[in-house]
C-alpha cells in the first residue's frame, strides 16, 4: 500500500504543519523578574527552546552584561534588537544548537 494514494498528503515548506511554528513568539518582561533571580531565570527560559524556539526579552536597559552571558554559553543563540530605547530594550533570540 502506498500512503501518498490512500492519504490526502501534500508537501508544505517552512513548516512541519504541526501548529505550534504559528504561535507567537513570547516575550520574557525582564523588569517583572526579582533584580536578586533575573539573569539566572533568562537563562533557564533560554535553556528550554528547541533549537529554532525563539523568544523576545524586553529589558529596562541595554542589557550588555546579559548578552555577553548568552554569547559564552554553550548553546549558540541568534540575537536581533527589535527595539532598542529609550524605555525599552527588545531583543529577540533564537536557538541556533
Amino acid at each position: 500500500m502506498n500512503l501518498r494514494e490512500e492519504l490526502p498528503l501534500t508537501e508544505k515548506t517552512g513548516t512541519c504543519g504541526c501548529g505550534e511554528h504559528e504561535v507567537p513568539v513570547p516575550e520574557l518582561d525582564a523588569a517583572a523578574i526579582p533584580h536578586a533571580i533575573r539573569h539566572g531565570a533568562i537563562h533557564g527560559a533560554l535553556g528550554v527552546l528547541p533549537i529554532g524556539g525563539a523568544l523576545i526579552l524586553v529589558a529596562p536597559h541595554n542589557p550588555i552584561p546579559l548578552i555577553n552571558e548568552i554569547a559564552a554559553r554553550e548553546e549558540s543563540f541568534d540575537m536581533k534588537f527589535v527595539q532598542q530605547g529609550p524605555e525599552e530594550w527588545r531583543i529577540k533570540f533564537t536557538r541556533m544548537a
